[in-house]
């Protein structure tokens, strides 16, 4: 048994915030389900001032929220803006009062909808394609820097890679697919990168940081070959809500992928007894694709996972706070992220018993003494593509590959 309890540090516009006690934290991330791309997180957070002092913080400030993990060290866990502030007297007592503070900040992914782009694009991967859109909205060029600014104001530690990015993550480089050029076409950037990712079968997301990022298709399958699954037990879960959903309106058993400069190619698969099984239901999917036989590899990738409904494991809760949690199981909740491999342990028996996926989405809720992470996750199968033989760890050897898996289905070793 371990006990453990959050200490949390809150950064605004870079400086730690001491003045005032976290009362009450929501943070939300990732997405809901794997057939759409991430939308911007966001935290809500109440701040008790006791000394009625005036928080530095307004509109578009920089928040950055930290807690400590079982090694004292402070592990990222939300960064964003500020887009809402409300202060109001929490009580009342002889001789003084205390006010609360409630700040509402988004992440980084929220300044894509809101920015416009003629979105020139030559053809190229698609990792390629989407650093080209966000660097030229992230990453400031010698002219647009302010002419105020001095050496003096940087961070000793900036690089002049970095000095003027304002939020530009880790980029899958070049990417998987070979994407169609663009002419220029008015846009915001949220669609285009978002259809960019799609015709890659990648995904936008926020990191811990806050900074926007993209993951390409064979991202998920190259973390799992070299760190394997976070392994998980429910019986450290909380019990209630514990919950595995199965929809048929998951499933999809004839797809048309467009593809194309304007989207104006088309190539389909269909599957005969999925659709003598749960009658036709089509779904037309537009991408930029270049290649004919990339949209038809993506027909058959989509059908193959969605011709038969599969379970997703909509929700499951852990207590960080709880004692029954062992420190390698909590250090890795803390630093949950999208994309992270987990295998879940110790289910009933009609719900598996074991589930293994890839966390899609989660949200913290804090109180006094108190945090707690509920996870979406979806299965394994939905996110590996096969890896190439160079993507496969230089460390990795013959020994570790099952005796028992055959040259089809080696799509992926751990």
């Amino acid at each position: 048994m371990t006990q453990w309890n959050p200490v949390w540090k809150v950064e605004i516009d870079g400086v730690e915030y001491t003045d005032a006690i976290l009362a009450n934290l929501t943070i939300r991330s990732g997405r809901t389900n794997i057939y759409e791309q991430a939308q911007a997180g966001y935290v809500n957070i109440q701040l008790i001032d006791l000394n009625q002092a005036t928080i530095p913080i307004s509109i578009n400030s920089t928040i950055s929220i930290q807690v400590q993990n079982t090694s004292s060290v402070y592990v990222p866990i939300f960064g964003g803006n500020v887009v809402d502030i409300g202060l109001e007297v929490r009580d009342v007592g002889s001789t003084t009062f205390t006010q609360t503070y409630s700040i509402t900040a988004l992440g980084a992914l929220a300044r894509l909808p809101k920015a416009l782009t003629n979105g020139v694009l030559s053809k190229d991967f698609d990792g390629n394609q989407i650093l080209t859109i966000l660097t030229d909205l992230l990453v400031n060029n010698w002219a647009e820097v302010a002419p105020a600014i001095t050496w003096a104001g940087y961070n000793p530690t900036t690089t002049w890679a970095n000095a003027e990015n304002a939020g530009l993550g880790e980029i899958d480089t070049p990417g998987d697919y070979e994407l169609a050029a663009r002419a220029s076409d008015r846009t915001d950037v949220y669609s285009l990168v978002s259809r960019l990712a799609t015709s890659g079968l990648g995904y936008i997301y926020e990191d811990a940081n806050g900074a926007i990022s993209y993951a390409d298709a064979t991202h998920r399958s190259e973390y799992l070959s070299t760190n394997g699954y976070v392994q998980l037990t429910a019986n450290q879960a909380r019990a209630a809500g514990l919950r595995t959903e199965t929809r048929a309106g998951d499933v999809r058993n004839n797809l048309t992928i467009q593809y194309g400069n304007q989207s104006q190619h088309e190539q389909s698969a269909s599957d005969a007894t999925s659709i003598s099984t749960y009658g036709s239901l089509a779904q037309i999917i537009t991408t930029t694709l270049h290649n004919a036989a990339d949209a038809t590899a993506q027909a058959n990738f989509y059908l193959a996972l969605r011709k038969d409904p599969q379970p997703n494991f909509s929700e499951i809760t852990y207590d960080l706070t709880n004692p029954e949690v062992d420190n390698s199981d909590r250090d890795n909740l803390i630093g949950v992220f999208m994309g992270m491999p987990v295998s879940i342990g110790d289910l009933p028996g009609n719900m598996g018993s074991i589930y293994q996926g890839f966390v899609e989405g989660w949200s913290f809720q804090a109180g006094y003494n108190t945090l707690s992470v509920s996870l979406i996750v979806s299965p394994t199968a939905y996110s590996l593509q096969a890896l190439q033989w160079n993507e496969i760890s230089n460390t990795f050897t013959w020994s570790g590959v099952s005796p028992s898996l055959d040259w089809a289905n080696a799509t992926i070793v751990t």
